[in-house]
């Protein structure tokens, strides 16, 4: 009886008997828990000190005063629990039923969002400190100073500007995230969307000494896709390419049609020769806020989401983003698209 209703609950559950030995456990139990095997005392095989209290004031017959929490390694992952222990009869006698829950993605995200409050605070708070100070300068000591009032409003300007950017990210991050799970229906031509980036940015790529070359854009790419949100993508790919390229560099835009382990694709690669990025820095490129260098992102005008908006508006066309860089050789940001 009491097995069957262990059975019937949908996360994992047991019941420890009075000597604290697990007694009845049921598949979901076994699977996330396998310490806590039945016939295991409890003490021996777990070491949280606020669970073994509640157990032993449920097996008194008391309602434990709160839902313990505990932490679980298991193959090098830490799982974060919660557990609901109280008192019932059984065949046995007095027994403590336990029902466990996992928060660790309640946790991670908990943990995420007072990440991103804090990294979003400081990237606020720099610019606004600054514009206060100017301010409190202007209407002091440089009030009569014609020379220093320009130099003032001018650096205001530039933060105020980044403050901009910033919000516009965010908010684009935001409608990007929203829409993931909906794939776009529309078809988009990457090949004339790839020179309408490259033409749209050729001042940037004047004015930084570069070259870029297109290739493989001669026939049509057709792939499902949000355009608007595509050409943001290759834009800050090829405007990143271009900051961070080497002076003078030649910036390649490559497109090229391959069988993918998704089926038919197509693959934009945009390919620096400039410093390339240390290889522990690679898997964390998306994150929101990472930059490899701080100082040199914000003096180029990064707000640290770049990347975070490619990666997201890419998952939501089915697609991936690859990363390949070496130190000292650049750096190759590919995209690929299912074409169906």
């Amino acid at each position: 009886m009491l097995q069957d209703v262990l059975d019937a609950i949908p996360l994992p559950a047991l019941a420890i008997g009075a000597d604290e030995r697990v007694l009845h456990t049921n598949a979901r139990a076994r699977e996330a828990l396998p310490g806590l095997a039945e016939g295991r005392n409890v003490a021996l095989a777990l070491r949280a000190p606020a669970f073994l209290t509640a157990v032993a004031a449920a097996l008194r017959g008391q309602a434990p005063a709160e839902e313990p929490r505990f932490a679980l390694t298991r193959d090098g992952t830490e799982r974060q629990w919660q557990v609901s222990v109280g008192p019932v009869a059984g065949p046995e006698g007095r027994l403590a039923l336990c029902v466990f829950r996992d928060l660790s993605e309640e946790v991670l995200a908990s943990q995420m969002r007072r990440d991103f409050v804090a990294n979003v605070s400081h990237e606020l708070r720099t610019p606004l400190t600054a514009l206060i100070g100017f301010i409190e300068t202007l209407k002091g000591a440089a009030k009569d100073d014609p020379a220093a009032r320009d130099r003032f409003l001018s650096i205001m300007e530039r933060e105020a500007g980044r403050m901009v950017r910033l919000v516009q990210d965010l908010l684009q991050l935001s409608r990007v995230e929203a829409e993931e799970r909906m794939r776009p229906a529309a078809s988009v031509d990457l090949a004339a969307l790839l020179r309408q980036v490259a033409g749209s940015l050729k001042p940037v790529a004047e004015a930084a000494g570069a070259r870029m070359v297109l290739e493989g854009l001669e026939a049509p790419l057709v792939v499902p896709g949000d355009a608007d949100q595509l050409v943001q993508v290759f834009t800050n790919l090829v405007e990143n390419g271009l900051k961070y390229g080497a002076a003078g560099q030649e910036l390649r835009i490559r497109a090229t049609a391959e069988d993918s382990i998704r089926g038919p694709a197509v693959r934009v690669s945009v390919i620096d020769r400039g410093e390339g990025i240390d290889a522990v820095h690679i898997a964390r490129l998306t994150e929101r806020f990472y930059r490899v260098d701080s100082h040199r992102s914000r003096e180029k005008g990064g707000t640290g989401l770049g990347l975070a908006i490619v990666k997201h508006i890419v998952q939501r066309h089915r697609g991936w983003l690859k990363i390949d860089s070496v130190k000292g050789e650049g750096s190759t940001f590919s995209v690929i698209l299912p074409r169906g």
